[in-house]
């Protein structure tokens, strides 16, 4: 799991500006979905940091609880109106429990790749569920790796390019790991970073999941329930709990 140090302070105070999905238009089909689902249920969230998707799924009724690594990330939620009110558990979402069962337990926007080696990934759908009751689900959304859209004999992939944000990832389809760099222009300065992650294929994630006990119920390719295909740039994927 990454360290601390990916998500730190200076992170998490531009995080929700950073990212391209913390707009109303983004979040809503995330917690309209993410609410149905639950039901009437407790809900999860593997990586809550700071809030973006907990926070509206509050509203619309639904008791959420997290877990987050990092100290910085669950600051900055609870400096959030109603965020002091999300019980939140500091550690590892690949082995750390929380009390009682849950309806739902979600791990969004590629935050499986952090879990950067397959044996942490395996864990993390063991714990999602241990914390599941029966019948409840385990929700992933992630990238469909872009291996297809880099030319033979390269290893990486420009996925943004604007005036204020370049993002590259570099692949190695040996050890299924990718890096991800980001420059970004913040006034007259220019900053840095590069994060691991290890990239994992559908069939993959649906191995894990029935070393876990959850079977496949549905796969999309977006919120809205478009149709996963082979040109799909990522998915959400639910597995079940047997009863």
């Amino acid at each position: 799991m990454h360290s601390d140090e990916y998500f730190d302070e200076r992170v998490a105070s531009t995080y929700d500006d950073d990212i391209d999905s913390s707009s109303p238009e983004a979040i809503e089909p995330v917690v309209d979905f993410l609410a149905e689902l639950a039901g009437g249920g407790r809900a999860l969230e593997f990586g809550i940091g700071t809030g973006r998707i907990a926070l509206p799924l509050v509203m619309k009724g639904i008791e959420v609880h997290g877990i987050d690594l990092s100290s910085a990330m669950l600051a900055k939620l609870a400096e959030k109106s109603g965020g002091d009110r999300i019980p939140v558990t500091h550690g590892d979402f690949a082995t750390t429990s929380c009390d009682g069962s849950f309806s739902l337990v979600y791990l969004i926007f590629n935050t499986i790749m952090n879990l950067t080696t397959q044996d942490a990934q395996v864990r993390c759908f063991q714990n999602a569920a241990s914390h599941l009751a029966p019948g409840g689900s385990f929700v992933i959304e992630v990238m469909v790796p872009a291996l297809q859209r880099v030319p033979y004999g390269e290893t990486k992939h420009v996925f943004e390019l604007s005036d204020e944000h370049w993002g590259i990832d570099t692949y190695d389809v040996v050890t299924q790991s990718l890096t991800s760099h980001h420059l970004r222009v913040r006034g007259q300065k220019v900053e840095r970073s590069s994060i691991p992650f290890r990239y994992v294929w559908p069939s993959e994630l649906d191995l894990m999941a029935r070393l876990a006990n959850l079977q496949l119920k549905a796969r999309w390719g977006g919120w809205k329930q478009e149709p996963f295909t082979n040109t799909s740039r990522y998915h959400i994927s639910v597995w079940e709990k047997s009863h």
